[in-house]
Order: structure tokens, then C-alpha cells, then sequence
């Protein structure tokens, strides 16, 4: 145990160690005046105001490095990068100080070790270097007694961290509690009851009944925060019956797409190859005789079917097979014939007849695509105008009014689909859309175009209970019908209990194998599993569904197989886990004593200090 603890320690200075090659880095970087030394402290231990500048420094390069662009000192303090130095400096200067009061340090031989064996201070040759180590520190502002202090300091320190987070080790009955709860599975049996169950009418409820019922059910019946948008939008669509589109286009365009428009008759075929005619041949009469199927011979060539689908051809495309291909009917294979890869065998899989379309048959499909095709180009050419205009000051209202712009309203809340927030640009910038936000002309995807503008954001509040009436009595009666139906099924609840069956009670019910209580069915209704794992062998219950009752009875517990594979992973991965929570735990958990005996003293007039070098 004493050697992994001292293993565990080494890592720990070793990842400090790394923090300080990083700190190096930031030497000189900003320099204060005045008689500040410190931003703080906990009990005797100060916390450098150099330190606190460093490790701030490094914390905003490494935001910077991971979003890929330069950081504010005012958006870092947005994110609370000042406050995470701070807070990570009081539990280091905490542990610093419980350290000097426990008198846990180490020894000048493993302080020197620890000092050449940091790559910031070593020379070309890779050992250490005494010039640049005195540089490296002259530059940091720190004289070497200062440095191995603090270096001393930090190291017993995280001698303290490494024994609080190594010293954790949970017992086998923890661990094979988690076990035994996650791996148990049960077996029971179900069945659902539905209206036909009751032989008698619901209640009529009174109105107080449906007032209370609203009152109880108020979020159903309240609607969300809307924010109501004006917005001015043009598509290709709304253009394309104005659009002219001449006649010689639209021979242009057919004669583009002429070979589109005028198919030959194709097959849907499956090639398989041979090394040569005898072989092809003999698979041939194989198939003839009955003996094997043109699966079978592709299956023995270690092929998948895919590997020989050559998907919809034409004569042309077959070459000298073509005769051959063509003349059979559908689920014949034809050959041997030749082929590019050689001899083969073709089965044909559906005919595709020719297509003919005229010119004449293909003009309206044609004048639609070109129409929309314009409408774009000339909604491209008047957005630029749009834009300009409503910088000048143009409403919406206005910009309708002289332009091909429609103008319409939404209520968005976030769940509209339909029209303009069927498009995912508009959905986008709705969503975002703030009081602040001026209209301008953006992109709806299709060619289109809009703009928009916030009239007004309504907060959430119910709707009148008369509005709502006719849902509210729909609502009730579904719960009355549910609880009528439970309340019925208490008489087979409580002979399934004492040994009678499903069938006893005229119920068909449903046997469901063995599962965990994290397993997943969608056959199975909601709240039936949770239900189960509440039930002892041979117990039975009734759930509440929608406007439906459940009746379940446990059939049999399944204890979990500890031995097996996964359960040996799954304790291996709970051991480590479980105990990594508890030592860190515990770790805050010390951190936050020291901290409370010792004191915490901030100075913020030195932490404006610094943070005044950063804007």
C-alpha cells in the first residue's frame, strides 16, 4: 500500500510540476507596482498577486486555444475565469497551510530532483541547466530561495491531495449491493382492461367538479411564452405564375433532357462471372437440373448478391448478352453469355418498360422547373433593394406595399410548422429574435427570402376555463373512466394474489421473460416495470393507464449473475467510479475544513489590481 500511495504522490507532483512549465510561460507577462504582494490568504499561507496574474493569463490562452480565436478579459470574466483561478488558488493556499501545520514536507534530495527533471530548466543537451534555471526565474520576477519555497511548499501540498484520493477503498458488499440492484431481472404477467370493463355509466360531473379539475390540470391549459412576429417574406412559388417562360426554352430544355424523357426498355439484372464457357456452362445445367438456384451458385463463390447486381440496364449496356438478356422472362437466368469480365450468367429480376414522352407531354413539368428557376434569379436581383430600403428606414408594412414582399404574423412559440416557419431559417431566426433586433432581409433556403421584426413577447397564462370546457370534460371523464377501471380491477388483483390465474378472471394476459429494471419495451405501458420491481412473487397490483387499468402479477425474481463477464465489468467500472466520487468527496470536504479553521482573506482592491492589467 505504501509504495502505490508513493506512486500516486509522484504522478500528483509530476502534474504539478506540468502546471508550472505552463506558469513559466507567462513570466514577465505582467509586471505590478507597489508595495501588493498578495490577493489573499488562508490561515499564514499568502496567495501571490504574481501567481493569481499567471494563472489567470494561462487560463484565458488555454479558452483561447480551445475556441480558436482571441478572449476579452471581459469575456472571461463572463464565463468566470477570474472566479475559477480564485477558487482553484484558495483550495491550493488551504492545502498549502494545513500542510506547514501538519509539518509534512520533503527533503532537499527530492527538491532537487523534482527542479531537474522540469524541461523548463534544462539546456540543449537536455540536463539541467544552472544559467537557464537562474534566467527562467529572473525573468518570473522570483529569487531561487523564493522559488524553492514555494516549490517545497506546493509539493507537500500535493502530498496531502495524493493521501486523501488514494486512501479510498470501497467494501465488496457496496459494490455488490449496486450489483445485485442493477443485474436483478423479473419475471411477471399483465393485462389490460379497457371500458367495456364497467357495466355501468361515468358521473356526470358538476361544474365544480370540472373547475377543479381545470385548476388541478393548469399547465395543460396554459400557453406558452409567444413571442408575436411581423414578418414580410417572397418564394419562387408566389412569382412563378408571373414568370414567362417562351417556347424555345422550353425546347432547350427538353432536348437537354431528352434522353431523361425517352428511355429504352431496361431490366433489373444480377451477373454472375465465370473463368470460362465450360465452367459458366456446367453452372448452367445446375441450374436446369433443379440442383442449386443462382443464390446457391453465388453463395459458393463467397459472394453476396450485391456483388453481383448490376441494377437497371439497357440492350446497349449488355454488349453481345444483350439477345440473350432480353429474351428471357422474368426469373430466368440467361446464359452463359459474354460479358467485359467474361463468361457469365444473368438473371433477370423485372422488366422496365420504354418511356416516350413528347415535348408536348413534358411542357408543364418544364415550364414549372424553368418558371422557378427565374422566380429565383429575379427574388436574387431585387434582395440587395429590399435590404437597402429597409436600412432606410422602410417598414415591413411599407416594403409589402410597394414590393412583391408578403406580409404576414405568427404567434412563435417554437412548436409552428406550418407556412413560413416550416423553413428552418425562419424557425432559427425566431428563435433568436429579440427587441433589439432590427429586419433585414435573410435567406429562407429555397431561394426565397423574409425578414422579420418582434412586435411583442407575451409571458405564459392559462386560457379562460370556458374557452377550454369541452377539453376540460374530455380530460375529466379519461380520469374518471381510469379510475373507475382500477377501482374495478381490485377484486382479480386480490385473487391473483391468492392463486388464481388470468384465465380464472377472464383476463388474456401477456407473459413477459425475465428484465432488468433499466430495460426498455415499447410493448410494455408506462409505470408497468417500475410497478413490478414494488411486488414480491405471487403479489399482484393495479396501474392506472390512460383511460385503461393494467393488472400485473410478479411471477419470479431473478437474481443477478455476479460471476459472469459483464457483471465483473460492471463492478470494475462501479468500483472506480464510486470510488473516485467518495475520495473526491472528501477531498472538498477537507478543503472546505482547512478553509473554515484557518480563515479565507481576500483582498479584492489587489484582484481589481490585476485585473485592471488585463483590460
Amino acid at each position: 500500500m505504501a509504495r502505490k500511495a508513493g506512486k500516486t504522490t509522484s504522478t500528483l507532483v509530476w502534474i504539478l510540476m506540468g502546471m508550472l512549465i505552463l506558469g513559466l510561460g507567462g513570466f514577465g507577462a505582467t509586471n505590478f507596482s507597489g508595495n501588493v504582494r498578495a490577493i489573499g490568504s488562508v490561515g499564514d499561507t499568502d496567495m501571490p498577486v504574481t501567481d493569481y496574474a499567471r494563472s489567470l493569463q494561462n487560463e484565458i490562452r488555454a479558452q483561447e486555444a480551445q475556441i480558436g480565436q482571441p478572449l476579452t478579459f471581459q469575456q472571461a470574466q463572463l464565463i468566470g475565469l477570474p472566479d475559477r483561478v480564485l477558487s482553484q488558488m484558495v483550495v491550493t493556499a488551504a492545502l498549502e497551510n494545513e500542510a506547514k501545520t501538519l509539518g509534512i514536507s520533503i527533503g532537499d534530495e527530492r527538491l532537487a530532483e523534482e527542479i531537474r527533471n522540469v524541461r523548463a530548466f534544462q539546456g540543449p543537451d537536455g540536463q539541467f541547466s544552472r544559467e537557464t534555471y537562474a534566467m527562467a526565474l529572473d525573468n518570473a520576477g522570483l529569487s531561487e530561495s523564493e522559488f524553492e519555497a514555494q516549490q517545497r511548499s506546493q509539493s507537500a501540498a500535493t502530498i496531502l491531495q495524493g493521501a486523501v484520493l488514494a486512501g479510498v477503498k470501497l467494501p465488496d458488499t457496496y459494490i455488490d449491493t449496486l450489483i445485485a440492484w442493477n443485474g436483478e431481472q423479473r419475471a411477471f404477467s399483465w393485462a389490460m382492461i379497457g371500458r367495456d370493463a364497467i357495466n355501468t355509466g361515468l358521473p356526470v360531473p358538476t361544474d365544480a367538479e370540472l373547475q377543479e379539475w381545470y385548476e388541478a390540470n393548469i399547465d395543460a391549459f396554459t400557453t406558452p411564452e409567444t413571442k408575436q412576429i411581423t414578418y414580410a417574406w417572397l418564394t419562387p412559388e408566389m412569382l412563378v405564375d408571373t414568370v414567362e417562360v417562351d417556347e424555345a426554352s422550353l425546347r432547350d430544355a427538353y432536348d437537354e433532357r431528352f434522353e431523361e424523357f425517352n428511355q429504352p426498355e431496361r431490366r433489373l439484372v444480377e451477373r454472375l462471372v465465370f473463368l470460362d464457357e465450360a465452367a459458366a456452362q456446367a453452372a448452367a445445367d445446375r441450374i436446369t437440373a433443379g440442383e442449386i438456384t443462382f443464390e446457391g451458385l453465388v453463395a459458393e463463390r463467397d459472394l453476396d448478391l450485391a456483388d453481383t447486381d448490376m441494377g437497371d440496364v439497357a440492350r446497349s449496356d449488355l454488349g453481345d448478352a444483350a439477345e440473350a438478356v432480353f429474351s428471357a422472362e422474368v426469373g430466368d437466368v440467361a446464359g452463359p453469355a459474354p460479358s467485359d469480365l467474361g463468361p457469365a450468367l444473368f438473371r433477370v429480376n423485372a422488366v422496365l418498360a420504354a418511356q416516350e414522352i413528347t415535348f408536348e407531354e413534358a411542357t408543364p413539368d418544364l415550364r414549372e422547373v424553368l418558371a422557378l428557376d427565374r422566380a429565383r434569379r429575379v427574388i436574387d436581383t431585387q434582395a440587395t433593394g429590399f435590404d437597402d430600403e429597409l436600412a432606410a428606414g422602410a417598414t415591413l408594412e411599407e416594403l409589402a406595399q410597394s414590393t412583391d414582399l408578403q406580409l404576414g404574423t405568427i404567434g412563435w412559440t417554437g412548436d409552428n410548422d406550418a407556412d413560413i416557419a416550416g423553413f428552418d431559417a425562419f424557425r432559427q431566426a425566431a428563435e433568436a429574435l429579440s427587441a433589439d433586433d432590427y429586419p433585414a432581409i435573410a435567406q429562407l433556403g429555397d431561394g426565397g427570402v423574409f425578414a422579420l421584426r418582434l412586435d411583442e413577447i407575451q409571458a405564459p397564462a392559462p386560457m379562460p376555463f370556458e374557452d377550454v370546457r369541452t377539453q376540460v370534460e374530455q380530460g375529466w371523464e379519461l380520469d374518471a373512466l381510469t379510475d373507475a377501471l382500477v377501482a374495478s380491477a381490485e377484486a382479480s388483483v386480490e385473487a391473483l394474489s391468492n392463486g388464481a390465474s388470468f384465465e380464472d378472471q377472464g383476463l388474456e394476459a401477456e407473459e413477459q421473460a425475465p428484465l432488468t429494471r433499466t430495460a426498455y419495451s415499447a410493448a410494455l405501458p408506462a409505470g408497468l416495470l417500475n410497478k413490478v420491481f414494488e411486488l414480491e412473487p405471487g403479489e399482484a397490483a393495479a396501474i392506472p393507464g390512460n383511460g385503461t387499468a393494467i393488472i400485473v402479477r410478479l411471477d419470479e425474481i431473478v437474481p443477478a449473475d455476479s460471476d459472469g463477464d459483464a457483471a465483473q465489468q460492471l463492478a470494475a467500472l462501479l468500483r472506480d467510479q464510486a470510488s473516485n466520487d467518495v475520495a473526491n468527496d472528501l477531498f472538498r470536504a477537507l478543503a472546505t475544513d482547512i478553509q473554515n479553521r484557518a480563515g479565507v482573506v481576500i483582498d479584492q482592491p489587489a484582484i481589481n489590481a490585476v485585473h485592471a492589467n488585463f483590460q
